[in-house]
């Protein structure tokens, strides 16, 4: 499977944001995007998941079985800096919620609610609201979400925002085991992820949208 971008370009309003931005991923591939805020990082990253549509340039998914005319997004995880989760609701009833709406791509299986609950360390308090919880322990439960649908591509904006030091190591636990299966990562991060062998995109915003990026 391979997740490709094609000379990217996106606005902000009037404004360029960047352009001409290329890559390729493949099975157990990772993509890092640094730079300073305002540089762009968000923008790509919503860019690739379908939720902006792109000034120029377009996103590519191939994959065994897959339709050559295959939104890529149908194939991505998007955790972005809000968790997507119901303040309401139970945590259990927000990951049902996820893995019923969300289903299975082709290729894997979703854990199941309890599971994934456990996996990111808080099995126990599935039952309580999801306001209830402090920021890191939503912070952690919306990371849940990835795991009860299963999708071959992780894009993720600052997943450890609002995190400790346990909590991360939980997450490039989690990261690390998606690559290895074969999926596929792309995110934007202040923070190192503790990965190997990664690649790294530097975005420079507006101010470099005119100069080689990559």
């Amino acid at each position: 499977m391979r997740l490709t971008a094609e000379s990217l370009s996106a606005r902000r309003g009037e404004d360029l944001i960047f352009r001409a931005i290329s890559f390729s991923l493949t099975a157990g591939e990772s993509l890092i995007l640094t730079g300073r805020n305002g540089s762009g990082k968000s923008t790509l990253l919503r860019t690739v998941a379908g939720l902006l549509r792109p000034d120029g340039g377009r996103v590519i998914w191939q994959s065994k079985g897959a339709d050559a005319d295959m939104r890529a997004a149908e194939a991505c995880h998007y955790l972005g800096h809000r968790n997507a989760m119901k303040a309401e609701l139970s945590v259990g009833e927000n990951l049902g919620f996820w893995k019923e709406f969300l289903g299975d791509f082709d290729g894997g299986h979703g854990m199941s609610v309890g599971a994934a609950a456990e996996s990111v360390g808080l099995g126990d308090i599935v039952h309580l609201p999801f306001g209830y919880l402090s920021a890191g322990q939503q912070r952690r439960m919306a990371f849940a979400k990835l795991l009860v649908a299963y999708r071959p591509v992780w894009i993720l904006d600052e997943p450890t925002a609002a995190l400790d030091g346990s909590a991360e190591s939980v997450f490039t636990a989690l990261i690390r085991m998606h690559l290895g299966k074969g999926g596929i990562l792309l995110a934007a991060t202040h923070q190192p992820l503790g990965l190997e062998g990664t690649q790294e995109l530097q975005m420079t915003g507006f101010a470099g949208a005119m100069e080689a990026v990559w």
